[in-house]
């Protein structure tokens, strides 16, 4: 399905002032004292989105889960370990937000009972139950109401299916489908999709170069919003 929307000006782009809420990094899920579930994800596309949207001039908090990165230059960044403190802390931020993009790999799972105490290894199999993390995205994205979301979906195979029923799901109003091969990589390819348009298939470049693009798209989505805002 394609839209005749008239994109924005530059000018007018360049004078989009927003505060956004951007997710980052991987979560930990504790088993134990010490011990996790989480997965490989760096943080370095969240943090270039950042970096990216606070030179563009906008107010940036940035809800990082653990990585070994640097904050951002003019970036609010607030550090957590678990999908549920990630959660709070971008509820908290999303209230006074114009915007947000959630680029975090939270992990979908977590140990549904935590140990007070590493546990001892034991040469036997060792049963452990896990009970479904939240889903930051689609939580805020219910009480987004004229809020901008745009979303990640990184998926190995029927990538466009998935993220079809993703950017629906979780109430957003573009969605990125990520590579598998980007994990970990200084360069990223990607499709995006935005509500009731048709998918565009970005070049492979680096992270910095995707960040800004994205944060270009952000605005547009932004403009667009408050044009029809205006309209009614």
């Amino acid at each position: 399905m394609s839209t005749n929307r008239k994109r924005p000006s530059k000018r007018l782009q360049k004078e989009i002032k927003l505060r956004l809420v951007i997710t980052a990094g991987p979560t930990r899920e504790y088993f134990d004292t010490i011990r996790f579930i989480s997965n490989p994800s760096t943080g370095r596309m969240g943090y270039a989105i950042a970096d990216a949207a606070a030179k563009a001039g906008h107010r940036v908090t940035l809800v990082s889960g653990p990585v070994e990165l640097a904050a951002p230059a003019g970036v609010k960044v607030i550090r957590v370990e678990t999908a549920e403190e990630m959660l709070k802390a971008s509820r908290r931020a999303f209230a006074g937000a114009d915007a947000a993009i959630f680029c975090a790999a939270v992990s979908d799972y977590r140990p549904k009972k935590r140990a007070d105490k590493k546990l001892p290894k034991q040469m036997m199999n060792r049963r452990i139950e896990l009970a479904p993390t939240p889903d930051i995205a689609a939580t805020l994205g219910r009480a987004k109401g004229r809020r901008v979301t745009i979303g990640f979906a990184l998926e190995d195979h029927d990538g466009r299916a998935h993220a079809e029923r993703k950017l629906v799901r979780k109430h957003c109003d573009a969605i990125i489908l990520n590579d598998p091969g980007n994990v970990g990589s200084d360069r990223a390819s990607a499709e995006f999709l935005v509500r009731g348009g048709e998918w565009q298939v970005w070049p492979r470049s680096t992270k910095p170069q995707m960040a800004r693009r994205i944060i270009q798209s952000l605005q547009r989505l932004w403009a667009a919003r408050t044009r029809v805002t205006k309209a009614e």
